[in-house]
């Protein structure tokens, strides 16, 4: 059990960082783009949110199966599959989470407005300078929404895990698929203990994400 946990730690630590670095970029342009891709852009970064998880899976699994153009490039290096691994399962959540990411990073940037930015050039700083300096502290709130969105969503997953992972023992079960296993073999005591602990765990985040944007926001 705790490999188990550890696991699943693993995964969302992980993924959270890496949709912090892959989803900024990507929010800021949509935030501040006037470009009509951008709404094309933006449909395609939300459409996890409406998409079952098992396509999201397929989808992946085949991409990082044995015999999909991806594998065929990475081969040279020693690389032929990463479905039923944990770094497929890390591909699979970016893919998954990813609107927890961009909607809460897009909708902060856009609330700095332009105001401050103009301010800031103004007084010769130049394009990275405002970003890093301006922009990125004043959206604070919509980076730590993000972090904790991501974070519990990737606790929480199952069909995307579960289809690129396989639920292998040791190396790819996390935490939801333990009790889909836990109750197929009917196991229920268990299965309850690992589903109210889960569901706790989703209250404290969501808590967590109130009180902390309350707070954010008492901040001069």
């Amino acid at each position: 059990m705790n490999l188990v946990i550890l696991t699943t730690v693993e995964l969302a630590a992980t993924t959270t960082l890496l949709l912090l670095l892959l989803a900024t970029p990507l929010a800021w342009w949509l935030a501040r783009s006037g470009s009509w891709w951008k709404e094309i852009a933006g449909a395609l970064s939300a459409l996890p949110l409406v998409l079952p998880p098992t396509v999201i899976g397929f989808y992946v699994l085949v991409a990082l199966g044995p015999a999909s153009p991806l594998m065929a490039v990475l081969a040279p290096f020693g690389i032929h599959s990463l479905a039923f691994t944990f770094t497929g399962l890390v591909i699979g959540s970016l893919f998954y989470s990813l609107p927890f990411a961009v909607q809460p990073l897009r909708t902060a940037f856009e609330a700095v407005g332009d105001r401050p930015l103009e301010l800031a050039a103004t007084m010769g700083a130049g394009p990275l300078d405002r970003f890093v300096t301006v922009a990125m502290p004043l959206a604070r709130r919509g980076f730590v929404a993000a972090a904790i969105l991501v974070f519990a969503h990737t606790i929480g997953e199952f069909g995307v895990v579960l289809m690129i992972g396989g639920a292998i023992p040791g190396r790819t079960e996390v935490l939801s698929t333990r009790i889909y296993s836990l109750v197929e073999s009917l196991q229920f005591g268990a299965a309850h203990v690992l589903a109210g602990g889960l569901t706790l765990f989703a209250f404290v985040a969501l808590l967590g994400l109130l009180l902390a944007d309350r707070r954010i926001g008492l901040r001069p």
